[in-house]
């Protein structure tokens, strides 16, 4: 699939699925979030899955509401109380890259859903890509999508998607 086609499809599938930053335009945050006393409460990050899995089970686990913590304007989940204590020990080596953020999409200068369901560790950092068809565009050529992610990111952490 060309690359044109590719980001088109990730804009049709960023107006599909794309979260509200309710809880922060850096953090990537699922649907749903509610008011707590009149302010925004924090949204999922990574859509509830449990971000200390990938590392330890090597595949996407839900975690579960008794296992969370907020960190960055995020609540994060986790399946076991070892996982949210790994996390609480060291949140940098688990947190998503970008935001949780699709990673393609930040390397083509867009910000798109992360799907927990599509994602890759890479020199010890968790990327996640909006689907099937963008991670396989991504998977083409990862070091250097990596490389200009790291380069757009900072112009677009602290924009709302609808902003760029």
């Amino acid at each position: 699939m060309k690359t044109k086609s590719l980001i088109a499809l990730a804009v049709a599938g960023a107006f599909t699925f794309s979260a509200p930053a309710i809880a922060g335009p850096e953090v990537n945050t699922s649907l749903g979030a509610v008011l707590v006393a009149g302010k925004p409460a924090p949204g999922l990050a990574a859509h509830g899955f449990d971000v200390v899995a990938y590392f330890k089970v090597s595949k996407p686990v839900q975690g579960d509401a008794k296992f969370a913590i907020t960190h960055n304007d995020a609540t994060y989940r986790f399946a076991s109380e070892a996982n949210l204590k790994a996390f609480k020990a060291n949140p940098a080596k688990y947190e998503p890259a970008f935001g949780g953020y699709c990673a393609y999409g930040v390397s083509v200068g867009a910000k798109f859903d992360g799907d927990p369901r599509y994602w890759k560790i890479v020199d010890g950092k968790l990327y996640l890509n909006l689907n099937a068809d963008i991670q396989q565009a991504w998977l083409k050529d990862i070091p250097g999508a990596i490389k200009k992610a790291r380069s757009n990111w900072p112009k677009l952490a602290d924009k709302l998607p609808s902003e760029i």
